[in-house]
């Protein structure tokens, strides 16, 4: 593998001659329009590779691709895409992408969840996607969304219930 990645953490990933990026590296790239451009082309080409497209770069709205049949199948058929997924929410918080986030972890609930095209990263979704997304607030409202959808809800573990049916 390359010494470098496409979307760097502040931990170590899979890729071993990866150095894990510091503070001070987050701080100058988020103050370099020229890295932050590149960096939501970067997303935006992964987007692709999975069948969804970024139709708002200041909101992060998301919607299905064209080929969005044939790439979530892919999604479906290979896991390892699930720890990629749970990877680039995790630099889109440390990039200052916060709303990117929770657009992508919204995106992923619907489709497990609503629409029912993803079964197989419907436990990525819960277990991981959800608890990247930085904001107390914004997680909560991420928590409640999966809980109204789940099915069926008395087996949902991943809020507690009392907080839940009180949640406004």
């Amino acid at each position: 593998g390359f010494p470098f990645r496409l979307f760097p953490l502040r931990e170590h990933g899979m890729n071993f001659c990866a150095r894990p990026l510091t503070c001070r590296e987050i701080e100058a790239f988020k103050k370099s329009n020229e890295v932050m451009e590149r960096f939501v082309c970067a997303y935006e080409l992964m987007l692709r590779f999975y069948g969804i497209i970024l139709v708002n770069k200041k909101t992060g709205e998301l919607k299905r691709a064209e080929n969005w049949s044939e790439r979530f199948d892919n999604l479906n058929r290979f896991s390892h895409n699930n720890l990629r997924i749970t990877r680039i929410l995790k630099c889109l918080g440390e990039m200052g992408y916060e709303r990117y986030q929770v657009q992508l972890v919204k995106f992923f609930l619907t489709e497990t969840l609503v629409k029912e095209t993803l079964p197989n990263v419907k436990r990525s979704a819960l277990d991981y996607f959800l608890f990247t997304v930085r904001s107390k607030r914004k997680r909560r409202e991420l928590v409640y969304y999966a809980w109204q959808h789940f099915k069926p809800q008395s087996s949902f573990v991943w809020g507690p219930l009392g907080k839940l049916l009180k949640y406004r």
